[in-house]
């Protein structure tokens, strides 16, 4: 017989529910727990020999390696600190030592200004004495001179304003006489 054939959009069925759902047929349910039982306590076993030491393997190690990073971490902070204090304790000492070395050059050329004033003051009084005993001598000369000349100009004055010829004796003895007064 030759099946008919349809025109229609309908999708051919057997039967009313005819076939159930495999996980939910109830004649099937009892070996299903078992196999989950079965398979629950496999995947139990697994996870608690394999899979859960290694991660707690891994988790240990991730702590141990944190604990000595914070380790590592803390002794470098140490570190850090004394070097901090050593470097501030030289610099301390270094500015200390400049102002000694400071201090002791400040005295030196001090007294190196010193010297060098006491020695040019002591020079220049010597070149004070030496241009006031030329002064001095220059002076008496001149001095001298005044006389001497004050005598040869004296008489020809004298001669012209009085007349009279006067001798250069008489014009030192007057002049002599006018500069005791």
């Amino acid at each position: 017989m030759t099946e008919p054939v349809t025109t229609g959009t309908e999708v051919p069925h057997s039967g009313p529910a005819d076939k159930v759902f495999p996980p939910l047929d109830p004649t099937t349910i009892a070996p299903q727990l078992v196999w989950l039982t079965l398979t629950f306590v496999a995947l139990y076993f697994l996870m608690k020999r394999i899979a859960i030491p290694r991660i707690g393997g891994v988790i240990e190690e991730r702590r141990d390696r944190i604990q000595r990073d914070l380790d590592t971490a803390e002794r470098l902070k140490n570190d850090v600190d004394d070097a901090m204090k050593a470097y501030e304790k030289s610099l301390a000492d270094a500015r200390s030592n400049a102002s000694g070395i400071a201090r002791e050059t400040r005295e030196k050329l001090a007294a190196e200004v010193d010297r060098e004033r006491t020695t040019l003051e002591a020079e220049t009084a010597r070149k004070l004495a030496d241009a006031e005993a030329r002064i001095a001598d220059t002076k008496s000369k001149a001095l001298s001179s005044v006389n001497e000349i004050a005598v040869e100009i004296a008489g020809p004055v004298v001669k012209q304003l009085t007349g009279k010829d006067v001798g250069a004796d008489e014009v030192k003895r007057a002049i002599s006489a006018g500069a005791g007064e």
